[in-house]
């Protein structure tokens, strides 16, 4: 596989299937009949656009906790997409025509059939990323939440009314939706990114081609048969919401397609450079959510109790494995050894409830895949090779499954190469600072730019923090995690994070085009500016 499409994978690679009795698929034992009540097979078809297909390569969906197959889905061709793509736009000459408020029912329908589907999708979630069920529900709440937003969305969506300086004329801004909107998600957050991106897209009047992460394969499926389920219920073209399962191919091929004039697409920022890149080429527009390498600043006047519990949530949450996870601690020198102590405490708590993400009481999952254990392992040789001290974890944990250790590393420099990469794994650098400034600057030297936090109880430098002269991510916080965000505010990041943002505030502009209207209801034609061209 060349070079390219390796990295087009976002954030994973997937696993050919290999001859297996059906008996060894996990959907077939009684603990995971969940699969089944959410319409999955044994063999499942990864291409919907209106109906099921798809005559690609076939994989298997790997349970991370414990390595075993899932069930099969047969991914899509070029050709394939192509017909989705075909089949979208056919169908957005029906979704365009719609109100936006007929069109936000639709999606308030959806909303509740995912709701509906709370718990299972959650468990699939769960048990195909390898994220503890609280989170995987969550996850999905999260979808339901976004589509309760875009249902009010609709109905707020409006351009401007502005003054206009000739005589008799009316000057406005109006926003009319894309076309196909093409959608790449990765598989730490299989069905939120989705339901972000979707869910306001569509009350925009747009169409979507959603392309899911292949090692998460199950989830998309599952997901796509609930909306389509919504959409047939209307009588409306499936192809509204299309789904594309595949590798490289698929995302090289929609990031290179004219047709799609925005995609969004979540991953590393490696491979989303290279989907810029591709889609600018053609003058297209991209949506990014990328790498982040999060920090949280602790003040000399910071709740050390919040401080705890907040980082050990932030770096230890989704095994390490979400876009915010917090990479940084950039403690006070007069709180660093009490921060450290308690931290250590902390994760000695937490360690014992490492197990099955399905289980109860379990809060660390595994790693999505062995990639991301040799991601994490190469990232530790690394940082002893620069002088770090391995204060805890730091090892892969003999168990079945993809587990790893829960990992901080002290005696580095703010500004070494390996503190400034991100792993996508759960390890955390505890650095020190003496002054507010100081540790912003550390904050904001590294090339991305998504999430930040500050702990204290100083007001002023709140405000400092949030300032101009302050964090320099998308998401700055206070007295709470990096991670965690709500789905009202607009989610992305600066600099190599990508600058793109999704779900609330203004996001939606994102998916519409925006036109100015000058409209002459005058019998006179004045020019601007008083021209006179007589």
């Amino acid at each position: 596989m060349a070079p390219l499409l390796r990295l087009l994978l976002p954030r994973a690679h997937f696993l050919a299937t290999r001859a297996m009795s059906s008996s060894a698929y996990l959907i077939h034992e009684p603990k995971y009949a969940f699969l089944k009540d959410l319409g999955l097979q044994e063999n499942n078809k990864g291409v919907y656009n209106g109906q099921w297909m798809g005559s690609g390569e076939v994989i298997t969906s790997m349970c991370p906790a414990n390595k075993r197959p899932i069930a099969t889905v047969q991914q899509g061709t070029v050709q394939e997409l192509d017909a989705c793509v075909k089949a979208g736009q056919e169908a957005w000459q029906v979704w365009a025509d719609m109100t936006a408020p007929a069109r936000g029912e639709i999606v308030r329908q959806i909303g509740v059939a995912i709701r509906e589907n709370l718990e299972p999708l959650g468990k699939l979630v769960s048990l195909e990323m390898g994220k503890i069920v609280p989170e995987g529900i969550g996850e999905v709440q999260e979808y339901v939440d976004v589509c309760d937003f875009a249902v009010g969305l609709s109905r707020m969506v409006g351009g401007s009314v502005l003054p206009s300086e000739r005589p008799g004329h009316s000057l406005m801004e109006n926003w009319n939706p894309l076309g196909v909107v093409g959608v790449i998600t990765a598989f730490n957050f299989p069905v939120a990114v989705y339901g972000w991106n979707s869910a306001i897209a569509m009350v925009c009047g747009d169409t979507i081609l959603w392309k899911g992460a292949p090692t998460t394969p199950l989830v998309s499926v599952a997901t796509t048969k609930i909306v389509a389920s919504v959409l047939e219920k209307n009588g409306l073209p499936g192809a509204i919401s299309s789904l594309c399962c595949g590798g490289a191919d698929i995302g090289t091929a929609m990031a290179k397609d004219e047709r799609i004039p925005l995609v969004s697409f979540t991953g590393s920022t490696p491979v989303g450079h290279k989907v810029a890149m591709m889609v600018t080429e053609r003058f297209g527009k991209h949506l990014l959510e990328l790498g982040g390498n999060n920090a949280i600043i602790v003040d000399h006047d910071a709740n050390v109790d919040m401080v705890v519990q907040a980082s050990v949530f932030a770096c230890i949450g989704t095994a390490g494995q979400r876009c915010t996870t917090t990479r940084r601690l950039i403690v006070h020198e007069k709180l660093y050894d009490v921060i450290l102590e308690r931290l250590l405490k902390a994760y000695a708590n937490v360690l014992p409830r490492m197990g099955d993400p399905l289980d109860d009481g379990v809060l660390i999952g595994p790693m999505h895949s062995q990639q991301g254990i040799d991601g994490y392992l190469a990232t530790i040789k690394q940082a002893q090779e620069l002088g770090g001290k391995v204060e805890c974890g730091g090892k892969v944990v003999e168990r079945e499954g993809n587990y790893v250790e829960p990992t901080i590393i002290t005696g580095l420099p703010h500004n070494s190469p390996v503190v400034h990469k991100e792993t996508f794994a759960p390890i955390s650098y505890l650095l020190k600072f003496s002054d507010l400034d100081e540790a912003i600057a550390i904050n904001n030297e590294v090339k991305q730019g998504l999430s930040a936090s500050l702990f204290t109880q100083n007001l002023g430098n709140v405000f400092k923090w949030m300032g101009p002269k302050g964090a320099d991510t998308g998401i700055v916080n206070v007295n709470i995690p990096t991670n965690g965000a709500e789905i009202g505010g607009a989610f992305g990041g600066e600099k190599h994070t990508g600058g793109g943002r999704e779900s609330g505030s203004d996001a939606w502009k994102q998916y519409m085009r925006r036109s100015t209207c000058t409209i002459n209801y005058s019998k006179e034609l004045p020019l601007a500016q008083g021209i006179k061209f007589e």
